[in-house]
């Protein structure tokens, strides 16, 4: 499928036609905040300033509205699987929950989280031959599944294993749920992203639309930082996170960070974000990555989608997905507004300082790889 300008549209393009910020901040994945039945009083979405509606972080607690979704999670049972389904499992418009995943431990998952006093109905599928069970209806997949970083790896070294798990699970998408928005986790993202892309376009299922790598860590750590760094509420700040998610890809856009903050070496704050995931890894001494922190950046993301499809308005996220937003990057992670249907709207770049400038001309090469690698991948494992 081809987007049409009326849906997708060019940096050009919403320079002209988004002249006006949304009016209404939109709803946010905030702690336990989502998840509970919210008093009337103590959502006020009009009353948040308008600049923080379009941006990259959302700011009012989210609406506890059940809108009966099946959501299916796809490695549910690894390191950010099982925490991702504890959210998951307490966000109120989910109403079916089917944990997927080869490990023995799946059924048990399953179990421990049915026992937690919240309506969505948790149902396990554990090996290749009920793939299609946990798809079958889902409104929403995400896929975790993968192996995790270990010390000493990029996530380009992850490619090979992860690559052929992620090409697996999508064509169990175009088999069972092609209409369904997907939420891709695996990395290295820069190139799962375009492995499910080809893969639909194969099963002649593609809306490039429904197909979100969720970049939205990186979003969550820029903040964090730059809220330390500037001695502002971390609920307040909203740092937007462009271009992929690997390494020198990541371009956290500290010159548009709101509330605006003085950061002492904008060079070094920017190799922190981009290096982060590396200091988990590190820090856990080969024990793990991250995955309480990507866990909960992946429930936001999902809250998202799940409150743009119930109609929700302003729903604004970075995420990379398929974009002619910037030349000779087909893919492309940028701020973008969410509908029922999954992107609806690009979003400008905006105004990029000379840091800013020179950090997207520096990633080009390696995204540019990393896209390639992705697509080359299908073609040789047709």
């Amino acid at each position: 499928m081809t987007l049409s300008t009326s849906t997708h549209l060019t940096a050009r393009s919403r320079s002209n036609t988004y002249s006006k910020t949304p009016k209404v901040a939109i709803a946010r994945f905030a702690g336990l905040k989502s998840v509970g039945v919210a008093p009337a009083a103590s959502v006020s979405f009009k009353s948040r300033s308008v600049a923080l509606a379009a941006s990259a972080s959302r700011t009012a607690c989210a609406t506890a509205t059940t809108a009966g979704f099946k959501v299916a999670l796809l490695g549910a049972a690894g390191g950010i699987g099982q925490p991702l389904a504890l959210l998951l499992k307490m966000n109120p418009m989910i109403e079916t929950l089917a944990v997927y995943d080869l490990a023995d431990v799946t059924p048990g998952v399953a179990a421990d989280l049915s026992h937690i006093n919240t309506p969505c109905k948790v149902t396990a599928y554990k090996g290749q031959d009920q793939l299609a069970g946990a798809l079958a209806g889902a409104d929403l997949v995400v896929i975790p599944a993968g192996i995790p970083r270990k010390p000493g790896m990029t996530r380009d070294d992850l490619f090979n294993i992860n690559a052929g798990i992620v090409k697996s699970l999508i064509e169990g998408v175009a088999a069972n749920c092609p209409n369904a928005i997907v939420n891709i986790i695996s990395n290295p993202v820069n190139s799962t992203v375009p492995i499910a892309a080809e893969v639909m376009k194969k099963a002649g299922c593609y809306d490039p639309r429904k197909i979100m790598g969720v970049t939205t860590l990186d979003i969550v750590r820029a903040n964090t930082f730059v809220a330390e760094a500037g001695g502002v509420a971390v609920s307040d700040m909203n740092v937007p996170v462009i271009g992929g998610h690997a390494g020198t890809t990541i371009l956290p856009l500290l010159s548009q960070a709101s509330p605006s903050v003085a950061v002492a070496d904008p060079a070094a704050m920017t190799t922190r974000i981009q290096n982060a995931g590396t200091e988990v890894v590190e820090a856990k001494a080969g024990a793990g990555s991250a995955t309480l922190s990507m866990a909960y950046a992946a429930a936001r993301m999902a809250e998202s989608v799940l409150l743009a499809k119930t109609g929700e308005k302003n729903v604004v996220e970075c995420t990379y997905v398929e974009s002619s937003l910037v030349e000779g990057l087909p893919f492309f992670s940028s701020k973008v507004v969410l509908g029922p249907e999954g992107v609806a709207e690009f979003l400008p770049l905006g105004e990029l300082n000379d840091l800013e400038k020179a950090g997207m001309e520096e990633m080009r090469e390696l995204l540019t790889k990393n896209i390639e690698a992705g697509i080359a991948f299908v073609a040789d494992n047709a």
